[in-house]
């Protein structure tokens, strides 16, 4: 049973990982304080949140939560990454990261979203994603094509009767 502390912390981790959409984990280790620092703030500013916990208490709140533990990945000293906002920007923000000359110490293990364990490379799949906003730009170009091509075959037969029109027009201009 764990004590009144543990269980205060797994309760806050069961609140996080519940309203988040994926729970990435990446381990840490050799990591300075200020590429913690920027590591964190660029996952902020994607949309999600880091945290630094036991692995024993994140299975628990994992559980609770009603997603997948992460089986395999979370050995070893490892931090979870909370993603409250759109997944893929918060994959890509840990990409970008991880990629940089440097901070090779950051390394994607893997993932849980919805009900799916996600591998490193399903991760990195998301990562390469655009953006929700992009996708939905690309679906609404998409869903508008055949609807403007509706109108402009609606539209020929009439600028045909308009073009003649005006040809007529002309014509009898220049014969008067």
């Amino acid at each position: 049973m764990p004590t009144e502390v543990k269980r205060r912390e797994i309760d806050a981790l069961v609140e996080k990982a519940s309203a988040s959409g994926a729970v990435y984990v990446v381990e840490y280790r050799g990591l300075t304080v200020s590429k913690a620092t920027n590591v964190r703030k660029l996952i902020r500013a994607a949309g999600g949140e880091m945290k630094v916990t036991k692995n024993t208490l994140m299975r628990i709140a994992l559980r609770e939560s009603g997603k997948p533990t992460a089986d395999g990945i979370d050995e070893g000293p490892n931090a979870y990454v909370f993603a409250y906002g759109d997944v893929a920007a918060v994959a890509k923000a840990l990409r970008d990261f991880a990629k940089e000359k440097g901070n090779e110490a950051l390394v994607i293990k893997g993932g849980i979203m919805g009900t799916k364990q996600l591998s490193k490379d399903q991760v990195m799949a998301l990562a390469d994603l655009p953006s929700r906003d992009v996708l939905l730009a690309q679906l609404l170009g998409v869903m508008n094509g055949p609807i403007r091509g509706f109108v402009t075959v609606l539209s020929g037969p009439a600028r045909g009767l308009v073009t003649a029109l005006s040809a007529i027009r002309e014509q009898k201009e220049k014969a008067a």
